[in-house]
């Protein structure tokens, strides 16, 4: 296994210890989840980086690296709506969208094709990553008893909702919105295949 497709599997399990950490109702386990979350976040830019670079490009990777993203991106967002930061039909929207790409990328391998990544593709992720690292920022503030003056200008910027809130409102937005304008790509680039098939 070369060192991109290993630093991939890390992500798998950074993903297993934030979804571990992060159902302890803890400051600590919060933290925790934080870092690793934002560890694994972080991986995904450099594994792909490496690969291309080093010329270990390999059809494993290709197989895991997205898997590994969606599977940290979905437990993400299904961990903030279950705290009630996220509209269930909107985590519905993001995890069915997912669904959508990875079912037509196989149709389009059946094919013989290779289904072209949407540019969107990496802005919607970039949207969804601030999303959710303020969302856990502001969980993890709010499990402290007393938060540090060092820290208020986080909480501050981290508001979720109501007078005040921008960082998360807005990016959240503008991650649904390029959910469904870059899946809509993707149903319209493979319109031939779905038709043929």
């Amino acid at each position: 296994m070369n060192l991109p497709n290993a630093i991939t599997v890390s992500r798998l399990f950074l993903t297993a210890g934030f979804i571990i950490f992060v159902s302890w109702e803890s400051t600590w386990g919060h933290i925790t989840a934080l870092v690793l979350f934002v560890v694994a976040a972080a991986s995904d830019f450099l594994d792909g980086w490496l690969a291309r670079k080093m010329n270990l490009v390999t059809p494993l990777g290709k197989l895991l690296d997205p898997l590994a993203d969606k599977i940290l991106v979905c437990s993400a967002f299904v961990f903030l709506t279950a705290q009630e930061l996220c509209p269930v039909w909107i985590t519905a929207l993001i995890i069915g969208r997912e669904f959508l790409v990875t079912g037509l990328r196989q149709i389009a391998i059946e094919a013989g094709q290779v289904l072209a990544a949407d540019s969107l593709g990496k802005w919607k992720t970039t949207f969804q990553l601030t999303y959710l690292i303020s969302g856990m920022i502001w969980l993890t503030l709010e499990t402290m008893e007393r938060i540090p003056q060092s820290l208020t200008a986080f909480h501050t910027l981290t508001i979720p909702w109501g007078e005040g809130a921008w960082l998360m409102p807005i990016s959240l937005g503008i991650a649904v919105a390029l959910t469904v304008i870059s899946g809509w790509n993707y149903i319209w680039s493979s319109r031939y295949l779905l038709r043929d098939s």
